[in-house]
């Protein structure tokens, strides 16, 4: 018998809206069921300045956009010695940076025609008429060229390295030219109930599938082509591939960089130095640099660790903080991977967890190269981090920590990006994230009095504010009492407790427009907040026990995004437009999709904001949803999309041309009781569930959402 009790749905209404009890279980191992790991007492700020920022101020882009990556033209040059791509179509490649940063341009009115499809329950993926859709890649698919056919019966760790992992969530798409592209997808995490016929219990799994499971998470490379000229996308499954590269949590090891590398917080028995990292675990979102590399968010990595109740009394508080219990050995949600590798347990390892919570950089277009973390950009559940390049040249990447109360971060690099596809310049973008300045965010209402938790508007029309950005760390210099500078990277949440920054209600993914320079934040939802003992609603983050999240959009002063004060507003509040307490921006309300439980944002060609769903508390499929951001449309939001049945929206990409959007379809059919055997979702190939990326094209081949 197993003694990991397998969890029933909830009774009443589910902390995480409706993500199902078997989710709660392997996504972030029943984080809702442990403390909140926030117990810090930070007061809410109040007026930062007495100026008033219109919520609908239009700030100039920056001289240099935000990242998008091409396919209107050759987007790559030649290796440094190899042949040009010309001449050798499988040479190795390098992006032209300058191209990926700048914005698109002629690639649609930007109006979003399509007619929005209804909520539905149904076990399929559904898009609006006029469009179609395929699957790219889906689980256990060949990856690395050789690997063998996947059976669900003659599964081993060794064939799963070289295959398409599990729980597919951030979707990058990177142009080698017109007919060829870098698909970079993250491994989240694995359900071994759907995973592995006669399945009975962690317990009674043998070590090669613990194995199997970690060979499953981290991160796939896989060369597509376009198809036919149309908007639909495939692998390529002929000839070297040399670009297609598995990452996994079993064997792939990453180079550690920044001030906090070598600290005696990352040392082990095994790694004495404290620079190298076996794995990453729970890669959630991401993005993609201007340089050609794709960022990943390490998330909720401390369901992996065991043994919390053995490690040192004085670093229990500093693992509780990162929800690590530090009273049981096995706590609720333990996946036990100790059986497989015993780095996994803290009380003979207790830096080991210490060493996962990092933005991972991955080089797609050199498969030779380590994937490296970058402790510059701080420890903490990372969702992901998007770049933009500021008016000055400095990089600037936004971050948020996805655990409800949690805060909103920066990075403002101390070098400048370099333009073009030169070596040199490569080489010096590679080392951007390495050194720079972390802030947390500190938000203020113009209108915090009148704030009570039911989601009512203020008299002014708007719930919107003023906020800075309180200066972490800088280098190797902390500037938080107590701390040095790789104790405030490595423990950043106390770092930013201490420091008084702004409880939000679980900041996902942070994504800079291309076209304006302002921030869209997906805040997802906070059942907690209000409740007594927690911190009550407040104007950016308006509903008590808030199922539902909302949308922020920040717009940083002078349309400087290294600047250390901004403006706020909340464009999007979600939930059913007939309740009162929701908002889209002005916009007329019956007109307006309902929407529940952001998760992730992107951008199309022409400015339009993209909102993927995880948890819809509203009954139905999760999906993707789109909306202007600026002019008469802005808050008109309209459903695009559903995913089957049990299943989360995670990506979504819509590439430069505007003709493809790329989603994941995450954890279909994780409904509890259900199995290899007794599937609840039979997506995509009509047997049991299978996880898997997702192309949308239009039929006419126009550009997506006109």
């Amino acid at each position: 018998m197993s003694d990991r009790p397998r969890l029933l749905p909830l009774l009443g209404a589910n902390r995480h809206g409706s993500r199902d009890a078997m989710t709660c279980l392997y996504r972030c191992g029943n984080a809702c069921d442990h403390p909140v790991p926030n117990s810090s007492d930070n007061p809410y700020f109040g007026d930062l300045v007495d100026a008033e920022v219109s919520r609908r101020g239009v700030v100039r882009a920056g001289a240099v956009g935000a990242l998008v990556l091409g396919f209107g033209g050759a987007a790559v040059g030649a290796l440094a010695g190899a042949a040009p791509a010309a001449a050798a179509p499988t040479a190795p490649a390098v992006p032209d940076a300058a191209e990926a940063a700048a914005a698109p341009v002629g690639v649609g009115s930007g109006a979003l025609t399509f007619k929005p499809i209804p909520p539905n329950k149904l076990d399929a993926l559904v898009v609006p008429n006029g469009y179609d859709h395929a699957v790219v890649i889906k689980w256990g698919d060949a990856v690395v060229p050789g690997a063998p056919a996947f059976g669900v019966h003659a599964q081993t760790a060794a064939a799963q390295a070289m295959q398409f992992g599990y729980n597919n969530d951030f979707v990058g798409v990177l142009p080698i030219d017109r007919k060829r592209a870098l698909l970079v997808v993250n491994h989240e995490y694995t359900n071994e109930d759907l995973m592995f016929p006669g399945f009975t219990g962690i317990d009674a799994l043998s070590v090669e599938q613990l194995r199997i499971a970690m060979a499953a998470h981290g991160m796939s490379v896989v060369e597509l082509e376009r198809a036919d000229g149309t908007g639909r996308w495939r692998p390529v499954d002929h000839g070297r591939r040399p670009y297609n590269r598995r990452v996994t949590a079993l064997a792939t090891k990453f180079e550690v960089t920044g001030p906090a590398a070598g600290s005696a917080w990352l040392r082990t028995a095994a790694d004495p130095k404290g620079r190298t990292v076996i794995g990453t675990l729970n890669n959630c979102s991401g993005g993609v640099t201007p340089w050609g590399t794709v960022l990943s968010g390490e998330e909720n990595f401390n369901q992996y660790f065991v043994g919390g109740d053995g490690a040192p009394e004085e670093l229990k508080p500093k693992l509780a903080r990162y929800g690590i219990p530090t009273d049981v050995r096995y706590p609720s949600g333990s996946r036990k991977w100790d059986r497989a590798d015993e780095r996994f347990d803290l009380a003979k390892h207790p830096n080991e967890a210490h060493r996962f919570g990092w933005v991972v950089e991955i080089d797609p277009f050199d498969p030779e190269s380590r994937p490296r973390k970058h402790t510059a950009l701080g420890r903490l559940k990372h969702e992901g981090a998007n770049v933009i390049v500021a008016q000055d040249g400095h990089v600037v990447a936004y971050m948020g920590d996805d655990e409800r109360f949690d805060y909103l971060y920066k990075f403002v690099s101390d070098k400048k990006f370099m333009p073009g596809n030169s070596w040199v310049a490569r080489k010096h973008n590679l080392t951007l994230l390495e050194s720079g300045t972390l802030y947390v965010a500190r938000l203020a209402g113009n209108s915090a009095a009148e704030i009570d938790g039911s989601g009512k508007l203020p008299t002014d029309g708007a719930f919107d504010g003023r906020g800075e950005w309180i200066k972490l760390v800088s280098g190797n210099r902390s500037y938080v009492d107590g701390m040095t500078a790789a104790d405030v990277l490595t423990f950043t949440r106390l770092a930013a407790d201490k420091v008084g920054a702004t409880k939000m209600d679980r900041p996902e993914d942070v994504e800079p427009s291309l076209l304006t320079g302002k921030v869209y934040v997906a805040l997802t939802n906070n059942t907690d907040r209000g409740k007594a003992g927690k911190a009550p609603a407040d104007e950016a983050n308006p509903r008590n026990l808030n199922k539902h999240g909302q949308i922020l959009e920040l717009v940083e002063d002078r349309g400087d995004n290294t600047a250390e004060t901004f403006a706020w507003s909340l464009p999007i509040v979600c939930g059913d437009p007939t309740d009162p307490a929701t908002h889209f921006a002005g916009y007329d309300k019956s007109q307006v999709s309902p929407i529940s439980c952001p998760d992730n944002v992107a951008f199309d060609a022409t400015g339009n904001l993209w909102i993927s769903t995880d948890g819809n508390a509203l009954g139905s499929n999760d999906g993707l949803f789109a909306t202007a951001v600026e002019g008469p449309e802005r808050g008109h939001l309209k459903q695009f999309l559903t995913v089957p049945l049990g299943a989360e929206t995670c990506g979504p990409f819509i590439t430069k041309d505007n003709r493809s959007v790329f989603v994941a379809v995450q954890h279909p059919g994780e409904i509890t009781g259900a199995s290899v055997e007794k599937p609840a979702s039979t997506w995509p190939d009509g047997d049991f569930a299978k996880p898997g990326v997702v192309v949308t094209w239009r039929l006419d081949g126009g550009p997506i959402g006109s």
